[in-house]
């Protein structure tokens, strides 16, 4: 944060203590949303959830209102968000998958674009249209073109990353698929600080956006979709030092710890199992140099989780300060499970040659700081997303379930946990409902749009419904060839290999959601139902199957190579064959010359 940007805050704050009964929301009955979106963020990660991570200002929200445990997203960031502000099916919204991971076959469909497509309407649009200021600092990730970014789909202010992410202490792409790191302000290029650390970032815009209009009296919708704790993993070193001791035991006691915590909570039933990951490393394989640097590569991923927290906290005392945090609602959750991209072995040779072309370290000491490369790999991520199974990309309730707390005006303050199935499609809805602002049906703005098909949890959250979905309600879901179908208390599951084994299972994901009991054959007449139900999920919204041995992490490799570095390589085989041909001609004239 500059020195400019620090002292302007510290004075609004400061004169608004002044006037603390001076509230917005005495001239305003409408209430303020604040939605805020971590980043990879496990289902256990949290303190309300079963966590060792310290996150005061999540716990304070939760104790405040309701926590879902049985809340589901995508396994995948640009889906999730698509879905998540719109309330529309992935495969209809335009965003059946990210951008980067789309195989050229589908690429030939106008749905499988991964950019949100301008046949639904996001609640940010309808909230500005119905009086509400809309302001956005995070992440974006649903296109890149100015009729794309969020500045033209209902933000009237925002700071916007529009890549799967970047650099968290400068404006510097994180992975070689991308060029730069592009941020946008308003629509346009953004002129980024020389130094800055992205959770604080964004949290000082958002204080900043909403500071410059309140005193108009109008409500407000602040969407914060953190960089955190996506890759790369990266905390300010005073963070990270809190957690140095905690996880020198390794990823399976920490897995342990949290399924303990989380039975003790009630958020999963006590006599429920833990599935154990073929992706997981033996702990005990590795030397003690080896787990020193696993446990901070950990602690620093608990670092950046409690920073997060700690800036989410700066935004609750600034609307306190101002006299509109009574008069607000928290939407907190997470776009999908915790990341278990790159390995188990991050110090090899080829990963350091590979992180110092990008100017990257991952040396022990500044792990986690400017200029250092961090991630978690499967190991960990395993552990982030227990007693679930899966993690990020997947389709295991590691990868799907994740937190979902709400909590502010107008909801229930009992300190509850809400064991309701809810989906990423309910958020929008909710928003909605709690706002007064109605949901179109199919027209919107002059033009056709795609109905919601999401509902609201607020009637479940007040105790006016048992449930939030009709327990025979069937809620399809596929993305990069990991599929489920949701219905009731039971899910079937299909996963890709070499992680999953390419099979269908059926759970019952109340009692066990682990996942560690199949039930297909026990229950096989379910279970083909459910499959038939997919079935019609698949071929109403069009879902395309994707190549014989699809891989996604492979498949965003070739795609960068194919837009970025074909035609770098075209020219050096053209230069090549050039110089090919000039070397011909030289040497046929060199020996007709010396034959003569």
């Amino acid at each position: 944060m500059s020195l400019v940007n620090l002292k302007r805050i510290t004075v609004l704050v400061f004169l608004a203590s002044f006037f603390p009964m001076q509230s917005i929301a005495a001239t305003n009955e409408r209430p303020n949303v604040v939605l805020i979106l971590a980043d990879d963020l496990g289902f256990s990660d949290t303190q309300p959830y079963g966590g060792e991570i310290n996150t005061p200002s999540i716990n304070k929200l939760a104790s405040q209102g309701v926590s879902f445990t049985n809340y589901h997203t995508a396994a995948s960031c640009a889906p999730s968000r698509a879905m998540l502000l719109t309330g529309v099916d992935s495969h209809v919204n335009g965003v059946p998958n990210i951008p980067e991971a789309i195989a050229p076959q589908q690429k030939k469909y106008d749905h499988y674009q991964g950019v949100l497509g301008t046949n639904v309407v996001t609640v940010a649009s309808l909230l500005y249209d119905a009086g509400y200021h809309t302001y956005m600092a995070g992440k974006w990730h649903l296109g890149k073109t100015p009729a794309l970014l969020p500045f033209s789909r209902g933000f009237e202010r925002t700071l916007a990353m529009a890549d799967t992410g970047s650099d968290n202490w400068q404006a510097k792409p994180y992975l070689p698929i991308y060029k730069k790191a592009n941020w946008t302000q308003d629509g346009k290029e953004a002129v980024m600080p020389e130094d800055f650390y992205s959770s604080e970032l964004l949290i000082d815009k958002t204080i900043e956006f909403i500071s410059d209009n309140s005193e108009d009296g109008k409500p407000f919708f602040a969407y914060v979709p953190f960089l955190a704790v996506h890759l790369p993993v990266q905390a300010p070193k005073e963070f990270t030092e809190r957690y140095i001791k905690m996880y020198q035991g390794g990823w399976d006691v920490l897995r342990k710890q949290r399924q303990e915590s989380a039975k003790k909570l009630g958020i999963v039933p006590e006599d429920s199992e833990m599935l154990s990951m073929h992706t997981t490393s033996d702990w005990d394989n590795f030397s003690d140099e080896e787990k020193r640097f696993h446990a901070k590569r950990m602690a620093v991923y608990a670092g950046m989780v409690e920073a997060m927290d700690f800036h989410i906290g700066r935004l609750i005392e600034y609307l306190k300060s101002t006299g509109q945090y009574e008069n607000t609602v928290f939407v907190v959750t997470s776009d999908n499970g915790s990341e278990a991209s790159t390995n188990d072995s991050p110090r090899n040779l080829m990963t350091r040659f590979g992180l110092g072309l990008q100017d990257y370290k991952n040396d022990y000491d500044t792990l986690g700081e400017k200029g250092s490369f961090n991630s978690i790999g499967p190991s960990f991520a395993s552990a982030a997303a227990a007693p679930l199974s899966y993690y990020k990309f997947y389709a295991g309730e590691g990868g799907m379930r994740v937190p979902l707390v709400i909590s502010g005006a107008g909801v229930p303050n009992d300190n509850k946990y809400n064991k309701s199935f809810a989906y990423v499609t309910d958020i929008t809805p909710t928003i909605l409902d709690v706002t007064g602002v109605d949901a179109p049906s199919n027209r919107y703005g002059g033009k056709e749009i795609k109905p919601m098909i999401g509902k609201s949890l607020l009637p479940a959250i007040q105790g006016k419904e048992k449930w939030v979905h009709d327990p025979k309600e069937a809620i399809g879901y596929e993305i990069g060839g990991n599929k489920a179908l949701f219905q009731g208390d039971y899910k079937i599951v299909f996963n890709l290999g070499p992680v999953g084994d390419d099979e269908w299972h059926l759970f019952n994901i109340v009692l066990d959601p682990g996942e560690t009991h199949d039930l297909k054959n026990s229950m096989a007449n379910r279970f083909e139902k459910m499959k038939a139900l997919y079935e019609q999920y698949k071929q109403h919204n069009k879902v395309l199957p994707v190549p014989p041995g699809y891989n996604q992490q492979r498949q965003v490799l070739l795609n960068a190579i194919r837009h970025l570095y074909a035609p770098a390589i075209m020219t050096a085989i053209v230069t090549l064959l050039i110089l090919l041909v000039l070397y011909l001609v030289y040497r046929s004239r060199y020996l007709k010359s010396s034959l003569g």
